[in-house]
């Protein structure tokens, strides 16, 4: 797939504000600086469409991204975040719980796990929420870099475990060396129906 132009369309609160015009959906789950802008950027061929930022809790807001009028991607805000008040966080929690379990167009749920760490109980209640929605998903293990390539695997089969996902579900990543990009983008590509 050819992206040639991917734009930023909106920062929606609340459904009211979601695009009413039925393109498919990606969605990108994760926790705070998980890499979600990072993944984004490097999937459109671009360098900031999604803003990143070294301070966690940045997106507070379900971004949507259309690309090339065809699909969107859709960053949920990052979770766990604990600088946040119990007050946003649980606003928060709502808005990604609103969306996940109402929105009709959504494709494919993404869930993005930093490889360095075992996921977290927010990123296991996450995953629960995701296969109870009973949508289609992938888990990417992000800042595959940060690690030894010897090394990889033997996280993932960790991460795997703990998630208690199937084994052709989830993907090693790296936006920096764009490791196993093509592949993740053919997964995206086959939930669009491109083949």
């Amino acid at each position: 797939m050819q992206i040639k132009n991917p734009k930023f369309e909106i920062s929606a609160m609340n459904k009211s504000q979601y695009p009413k015009n039925k393109l498919p959906e990606i969605v990108l789950a994760g926790k705070s600086n998980v890499g979600k802008s990072s993944f984004v950027n490097s999937l459109v061929g671009r360098k900031s469409l999604a803003r990143t930022s070294s301070t966690p809790g940045k997106t507070r807001q379900i971004n949507f991204y259309n690309i090339d009028n065809f699909f969107y991607f859709v960053d949920l805000p990052g979770y766990g975040y604990s600088e946040m008040s119990k007050a946003e966080q649980k606003k928060v929690g709502e808005s990604i719980e609103v969306y996940l379990r109402n929105r009709q167009n959504i494709n494919l749920i993404v869930l993005l796990i930093d490889i360095r760490h075992k996921p977290s109980e927010n990123d296991k209640l996450m995953m629960d929420y995701i296969k109870s929605t009973g949508k289609r998903y992938i888990v990417v293990t992000s800042k595959a870099d940060k690690i030894a390539k010897t090394k990889v695997m033997d996280y993932v089969k960790i991460i795997q475990e703990e998630l208690d996902v199937p084994d052709d579900l989830i993907f090693p990543f790296s936006s920096e060396t764009k490791f196993n990009l093509e592949t993740i983008m053919d997964v995206i590509e086959e939930s669009l129906g491109l083949f």
